[in-house]
């Protein structure tokens, strides 16, 4: 069965969503179907394989009622113009424009929640209630799947469908034998690495949901409870503009003492370098992850991954075998269990690792995550 599908993103960064959308418009081509795009923009753009996939520009990440208003003209002319079967949104304000395009000319709708929308008044629930306005709600986890139900659970009829669909990573880019020495050598001359130490990674953008002030505070706790000196944690993600939150780290390392122990890394090129050069990664938000992206990327890189237990981490993660879950915002159980890590020898880790891997091939393969939702599309069409 050969259909045409348009996704619908605000603009093509390298996050879940993003990069979620780029996996499905690539797979649509290689069965066959139409696969087009509209998103603003976005490093991601220069990898689209134009040849399979066609991009339309439009400024679909502006909440503005006016612009929302310009994007249901033109996604609707789009529509029409190539024929589209399916228009696929994956995020809240050009879901309108494509709720109201799609009403106009009578196409199926699709969205996918990629996290959870909280709201504190009317007005918000109705603007994130256009996620569940469609003929078929996709949820990234059963985490995001049961925030539906709870908030949104009178919009859902019979005529809808809900259901939940694991995000996918590319198990090919997050391999541990694609790691060249060069890709070392290259991710080692940012940070001061010293290869007799311990490496914690703790990666995640600069954000005080993402626990980084626990995770701190824990290795204080690692240092003085349990006198471990002979670790080094990388901070890797970008302030995004927050720089008083930065500064507030830095003072947090500084009152501790932790100035040789902690380094901070805004960017690298290479992602899985980062895990492969660790011990292990944890993950220390203190607010619910949706999917939780870095407990899946540790695992398939073969990393035991220490997370939250809380959110998508606990569906992603085989407590006690590819991984472990402690309890959420407490810095004393993380020093705890990292202390037990430290202590394991380097069979026990990667015996860990390996579990992990086996997990994430056995249940988050992108291909999986883009051949069930191939599927539910052709459903959608018969």
């Amino acid at each position: 069965m050969n259909f045409k599908v348009l996704q619908v993103i605000p603009k093509l960064g390298y996050g879940g969503a993003e990069t979620g959308c780029y996996d499905i418009a690539h797979y649509l081509a290689e069965k066959n179907c139409k696969s087009y795009i509209v998103t603003s923009g976005g490093p991601l753009l220069k990898f689209i394989r134009k040849e399979k996939v066609k991009v339309f520009r439009l400024p679909v990440q502006s909440k503005n009622p006016l612009l929302i208003l310009l994007n249901t003209i033109l996604i609707s002319l789009i529509i029409i113009f190539l024929r589209i079967d399916i228009v696929h949104a994956r995020s809240r304000a050009p879901a309108w424009s494509c709720f109201l395009s799609c009403i106009i000319t009578r196409t199926k709708f699709v969205t996918t929640f990629h996290g959870v929308y909280n709201f504190s008044n009317k007005l918000k629930k109705i603007y994130n209630s256009v996620m569940v306005r469609s003929n078929l709600i996709i949820a990234g986890s059963n985490f995001v799947f049961n925030h539906i139900h709870k908030n949104y659970g009178e919009l859902i009829t019979s005529k809808k469908r809900l259901l939940v669909i694991f995000r996918g990573i590319n198990t090919e880019y997050f391999d541990n034998s694609k790691i060249t020495s060069e890709k070392v050598k290259s991710f080692k001359s940012l940070v001061n690495f010293d290869p007799e130490k311990f490496k914690i990674l703790l990666p995640g953008r600069l954000t005080r949901w993402k626990g980084h002030e626990m995770f701190i505070e824990s290795l204080f706790i690692l240092k003085t409870k349990y006198g471990k000196e002979n670790f080094q944690a990388v901070i890797l993600g970008s302030d995004q503009g927050r720089k008083v939150y930065f500064k507030k780290l830095i003072s947090m390392i500084d009152k501790y003492s932790l100035k040789s122990n902690i380094f901070f890394l805004q960017h690298a090129k290479e992602i899985p370098v980062a895990y492969y050069i660790s011990d292990v990664v944890v993950s220390s938000s203190i607010e619910p992850e949706a999917f939780g992206r870095v407990s899946v990327e540790a695992q398939a890189m073969r990393r035991p991954i220490l997370a939250s237990d809380h959110g998508g981490s606990k569906e992603t993660i085989i407590n006690g075998k590819s991984g472990f879950l402690f309890e959420n915002n407490k810095p004393d159980v993380l020093a705890e269990n990292l202390n037990k890590l430290m202590e394991m020898d380097k069979d026990k880790l990667q015996s860990i690792g390996n579990e992990g891997r086996k997990n994430i091939l056995k249940k988050f393969d992108v291909e999986q995550m883009c051949n069930s939702t191939f599927i539910e599309y052709k459903k959608l069409i018969k």
